[in-house]
Formats: C-alpha cells, sequence, structure tokens
C-alpha cells in the first residue's frame, strides 16, 4: 500500500471526496454552494480540505456567488490551496452559469413586463463595475428585434445619439424601444441626467411612432423602472 502523503490525514481525504459521492447519491441541488465549487478545486491545502476552503472563499464574498464571480485570478490565487489552474476553474464555471442565465433569457424573448426585462438585461449588466446604456428594440409583439449598446463610462446627454438609435429602429422595423443602463454603485435612485435622457429620447422616437416603452436602471440584484414608477 503506498504511502500516505503527510499533507493529507485519511479522513480529510474523505471529506474531500464526499461532495462528489453527495452529487452522486443525492443530486446536484443536495450540495451547498461551497460543496458545488470543491468538486471543481478536487483538493484543498495541507490544513483543511477542499470543502473547508471553499467555504472561506466564499465566505470572503459575503457567500455571495456574483460577488466570488467579480474576483480575479490573482485575488482567488491569494487562498492557500488555489494556484493558477483552480482559479480558472472557479472563475470559468461561474462564467458558464452566467451565460446560462443570459441563454435562458433570450429563450424568452418577449417583454412582457419590467421583470421580464430585468430578466433579459441583468446577466448583460448587473455585475459590470462600470456604467453602460443599452437599447433594445422590439417589434409590434413586443419581441426582441435587437440588443445594442448605446454608450459605455459615465452617463451624460451628450453620449446619447438619439438619431443612431432611430436609424437602427427605423432600419430593423421596430415599434417600441426599451431603455437600460446599470448603476454599479447600487443605487437604484435615478439621476437627472437619466430623467433627461428618457425624454429626450421618448420625444424623438415619438414623432415616428416609436414608442419607449421603459427604461429600467439595473444594479445586481434588483432595477428600477421608469414605467412602473409612472415616469413615463
Amino acid at each position: 500500500m503506498p504511502k500516505q502523503s503527510s499533507s493529507f490525514s485519511i479522513k480529510q481525504w474523505s471529506l474531500d471526496d464526499r461532495p462528489r459521492e453527495k452529487l452522486l447519491h443525492k443530486g446536484k441541488s443536495a450540495l451547498s454552494d461551497a460543496e458545488l465549487v470543491a468538486i471543481l478545486i478536487g483538493s484543498g491545502n495541507r490544513d483543511e480540505s477542499a470543502v473547508a476552503l471553499c467555504q472561506r472563499i466564499l465566505a470572503s464574498s459575503n457567500h455571495n456567488l456574483s460577488q466570488l464571480a467579480k474576483l480575479s485570478i490573482k485575488q482567488l490565487m491569494t487562498f492557500k490551496g488555489i494556484g493558477e489552474a483552480k482559479a480558472i476553474s472557479i472563475i470559468a464555471a461561474l462564467e458558464l452559469g452566467r451565460r446560462r442565465r443570459g441563454g435562458e433569457a433570450l429563450q424568452r424573448d418577449k417583454i412582457t413586463s419590467s421583470a421580464s426585462a430585468f430578466e433579459l438585461l441583468q446577466p448583460i449588466l448587473g455585475d459590470l463595475p462600470h456604467e453602460e446604456f443599452w437599447i433594445v428594440y422590439l417589434n409590434n409583439s413586443n419581441k426582441v428585434i435587437q440588443k445594442s449598446q448605446l454608450s459605455k463610462g459615465g452617463i451624460t446627454g451628450t453620449l446619447v445619439d438619439v438619431r443612431l438609435v432611430l436609424k437602427t429602429a427605423l432600419e430593423v422595423g421596430a415599434t417600441g424601444l426599451l431603455l437600460a443602463h446599470n448603476h454599479p454603485s447600487g443605487t437604484l435612485k435615478p439621476s437627472t441626467a437619466d430623467t433627461q435622457i428618457t425624454n429626450k429620447l421618448k420625444v424623438a422616437a415619438q414623432s415616428l411612432d416609436i414608442k419607449v416603452l421603459d427604461h429600467l436602471i439595473i444594479t445586481e440584484s434588483t432595477y428600477f423602472s421608469f414605467a412602473d414608477e409612472g415616469l413615463l
């Protein structure tokens, strides 16, 4: 029998294996976030199992997977036992989850409410560290024709090219527009510039019988709707 490594006791190795066994026998929903991440990294370090290590990593992100997804490879590698390969595995898995959510939203591409608009746009805007302004072009059934980034960075009226927005709307045959931008700070209160942009596009679109249906301010987990608040 091979000599046991001094880095792990038998008990520690069994802890590392347990998430896999648990998934196999009880199903994926039975596992905690830490256990799922532990399966990704495979092993811990000399002092703690993979599960314990992942519990510590998650605790540093307030047990929030969206916050964990914002960590860089270098930040993950500050945890003992997480090398470059393991850090890349964690980041890749979280990115797949983000893309899956985006793909599911695309399948439900008819906008029926502010909530459905949020589901479509949160995967695009929710986790960004900077502001972006997007336009969603809709047909007369409120189905998405096209999504376009209008600006990146701070939002001011000077960054909104109304002519370009309306030119694109006419080219794709849109009859409705959905405006959206994110607030990385997490605040949901619209700024003066947000209101000015909304009114500017609303008035310009009306002349072409195109309706601005809503303007969403999106954060990591929730949103503010101009339409829901009676501001359109």
